[in-house]
């Protein structure tokens, strides 16, 4: 079925400028996201890892009182002894997650001991002022094991994609893959994190973002390959028409698929991001951003670094052979 029949979009002609746009937006974005923390009117280190790979305790509790804030708990738990202590409003008005970092305790001794401390704070006529959600321990070793395999899993995904695409069309289209995949995964990291820092939803760096990480991978290679597919077959029918126009052409053709795939998944996401809860909104959200991004990236950064790597870098050298010959 197509969404959109006989579309002549000139994608190709603004490839650079989108080019050189998307990846000074990667630049950019990853600065602000991993650079230094800056002291002073400066913009702090914006990065919030899991306690997935920090270690520590999480507690999340619910208020009976939902007008209670973020800095009442904190003032509350300072003076009971944690004034390490990370709190984080989440879900309804009156949650809060608490985390704390480098404990030795188990989960439930430190969970108990915060909902304790918290109800003696605020319990009035010897009501219950707390209700403890839920609370996850992670030690440092396991911590620390699971941030190095977080990053083997990505190196590994990335070899293995670069390689299939390499074998299937040429080496440069693994090439203009990977870069496509590294912008999308760039991308979707900094949206996330900026999400994340607004206080808009609970999106900090843990095994389930990273899950979300390597399922972009997925299928965004799947609609770059579907792309250079077609450019493959068009290159066939069409020897003698030009590589940009050729892509061009290619991408109008593949429009219809991609979009017609594109918005069914989205579709379903956002059904994640605002029904599946606090597990699964930071999965369904980075997921969503990274879709989004990956289509983008189809038609203009793998197909125009592709043209570029093409009409540049391989004629160039294929120039240089001939004159040495000669």
């Amino acid at each position: 079925m197509d969404l959109i029949k006989k579309t002549n979009i000139d994608f190709v002609t603004n490839r650079r400028s989108f080019l050189r746009l998307s990846l000074l937006a990667s630049i950019i974005g990853m600065l602000l996201v991993l650079g230094p923390e800056i002291p002073g009117p400066g913009l702090p280190r914006l990065i919030e890892p899991g306690i997935d790979f920090t270690g520590g305790t999480q507690t999340t509790v619910s208020f009976a009182n939902t007008a209670t804030t973020a800095e009442q708990v904190r003032g509350a738990l300072g003076k009971a002894g944690y004034t390490s202590a990370e709190i984080k409003s989440f879900g309804k008005d009156g949650d809060f997650l608490i985390r704390i970092n480098d404990v030795k305790d188990e989960a439930s001794k430190v969970s108990a001991d915060l909902v304790t401390e918290l109800n003696a704070a605020f319990s009035k006529n010897g009501e219950k002022a707390v209700i403890l959600l839920g609370a996850d321990n992670v030690g440092a070793k396991v911590s620390a094991e699971l941030a190095t395999d977080a990053a083997i899993s990505l190196i590994i995904a990335t070899i293995i994609i670069l390689l299939y695409v390499a074998f299937r069309f040429e080496f440069v289209y693994g090439i203009s893959a990977i870069i496509a995949l590294a912008h999308d995964v760039t991308m979707a990291f900094v949206i996330s994190v900026l999400v994340n820092k607004l206080g808009i939803l609970n999106l900090e760096l843990s095994i389930n973002s990273l899950a979300a990480y390597l399922t972009i991978l997925g299928y965004s290679i799947n609609d770059k390959v579907v792309v250079f597919d077609r450019i493959r077959e068009n290159r066939e029918k069409h020897r003698s028409m030009p590589l940009a126009e050729l892509v061009n052409h290619s991408l109008n053709e593949t429009l219809s698929r991609t979009l017609i795939t594109g918005i069914s998944v989205l579709a379903a996401l956002l059904v994640m991001v605002f029904l599946g809860g606090d597990v699964l909104e930071g999965f369904a959200f980075t997921m969503f951003t990274g879709i989004v991004v990956g289509t983008y990236s189809s038609i203009y950064v793998a197909s125009s670094f592709l043209i570029w790597y093409t009409e540049r870098v391989k004629h160039k050298n294929v120039g240089a052979v001939a004159h040495t010959e000669a």
